[in-house]
């Protein structure tokens, strides 16, 4: 038997309140037998509440259909309002508050103090709640599908609204993932487009160093690395930091590419003295110095920022060893900065692997480990979101369908 089971997408190519989505339908009452094919809101009734299976089956054999309609992209007046909150209130902070507020209505503190800023600035964190406790559980919903023209009667639509009521936990758990998720995405484009730019641009700037010299050389060599402080940079802007904070924490960065430079220059003589290891680390260090300066100072940034939010008893951690890895958590939700990181750490590893196999005077060996970062920048970033939507969707199986 062919079931007529079927994805239907619709997506909306512009921002606006309603969002793209997608519809997975369930149109025959033989389809509740087959339950490796239902949607996993359907399966999770189907186990915690047995009851509803024939209830179900009734309404598909009365010429209806059943679909589970749920939200792809966050719509932008829930976005503008997460990051107003996040700016204006909790020192660019969002998994300190946000998760809380959308699962148990804990309301983030929020000061007068916060509030006449805010309002300085046209802003309303009242109001950005407020969108935010309205629309929490529009992410996932039942709609009943009139297949056969007959008319939905009130009682029907109650079963549907009583339907998206009992998958409240999965809605929940799905707009947490989501709202972060597309948080982060959104206010670092710039930095991704940088990011996407570097997967192209890393490579062909490595190559061109192999047959530069002089000046040629040291900008072939630091296109790349310029660029990628460029997306680090815009990628913090993106996350709420000003741009008279990071000019203060970006004078450091002159004299780190200084040496990040005369480090270039110095492999060569190393690999000539047969050091290849040394030599190795060398360049990759020097290849990533600017993103691995900026990626410390962020984690510091942010950690500085949730001391402040402690003494403003807007949250309460037991130790240092806390702070830093909620700041470092809080710092990699966004994928631009988690891919820039990955690139930095993955860098020297290149190198001295590189080294020990013998290889480092090969100019298109030293290309391709010089574009580490980029590459692996690039990639995070594109990849990201399909990493994470599979990474959530299993956890949630596995959380929610084997707990009943």
């Amino acid at each position: 038997m062919k079931l007529s089971f079927f994805h239907f997408r619709r997506h909306v190519s512009v921002p606006s309140p309603i969002g793209s989505y997608r519809m997975e339908i369930l149109s025959l009452p033989e389809e509740c037998e087959y339950e490796a094919y239902l949607p996993l809101e359907i399966r999770y009734i189907f186990r915690t509440y047995p009851e509803y299976k024939e209830k179900i089956r009734a309404i598909l054999a009365q010429g209806k259909a059943i679909g589970v309609r749920t939200v792809l992209r966050t719509p932008e007046n829930i976005l503008k309002a997460v990051h107003t909150i996040s700016v204006h209130s909790q020192k660019n902070y969002i998994i300190t508050w946000l998760p809380k507020l959308l699962r148990d209505k804990h309301l983030p503190l929020i000061t007068e103090h916060d509030r006449t800023e805010a309002r300085a600035r046209n802003e309303d964190l009242d109001a950005a709640i407020e969108t935010i406790l309205r629309d929490r559980i529009r992410f996932k919903r039942f709609v009943l599908i009139d297949e056969e023209n007959l008319g939905i009667t009130a009682e029907e639509q109650r079963f549907m609204t009583e339907l998206s009521e009992l998958i409240y936990p999965l809605a929940i758990d799905y707009s947490i993932f989501r709202v972060i998720g597309d948080n982060a995405r959104e206010r670092t484009k710039t930095a991704q487009t940088i990011i996407k730019a570097l997967l192209i641009i890393g490579p062909i700037a490595h190559v061109l160093e192999k047959f530069a010299a002089g000046i040629g050389k040291v900008f072939a060599a630091s296109s790349d690395d310029l660029l990628g402080e460029s997306a680090e940079l815009m990628a913090l802007r993106g996350s709420g930091f000003g741009w008279r904070e990071l000019a203060k924490r970006s004078r450091i960065l002159l004299p780190v590419f200084a040496l990040a430079t005369w480090g270039a220059f110095s492999v060569e003589g190393l690999l000539e003295e047969k050091r290849f290891i040394l030599g190795g680390i060398i360049f990759g260090l020097s290849a990533v110095a600017l993103s691995l300066t900026t990626a410390i100072q962020s984690v510091f940034m942010y950690r500085n920022n949730l001391i402040r939010l402690s003494e403003e008893k807007k949250v309460f951690l037991k130790n240092h060893r806390d702070r830093i890895k909620l700041a470092i958590l809080q710092d990699f939700t966004n994928p631009a900065r988690l891919g820039l990181f990955l690139g930095v750490l993955l860098a020297p590893i290149m190198g001295i692997i590189g080294a020990v196999l013998g290889v480092m005077h090969n100019g298109w060996v030293l290309a391709g480990i010089g574009s580490t970062e980029s590459i692996i920048a690039g990639l995070t970033v594109i990849f990201a979101s399909r990493i994470n939507e599979w990474r959530f969707h299993h956890k949630l199986k596995k959380s929610r369908l084997r707990r009943v």
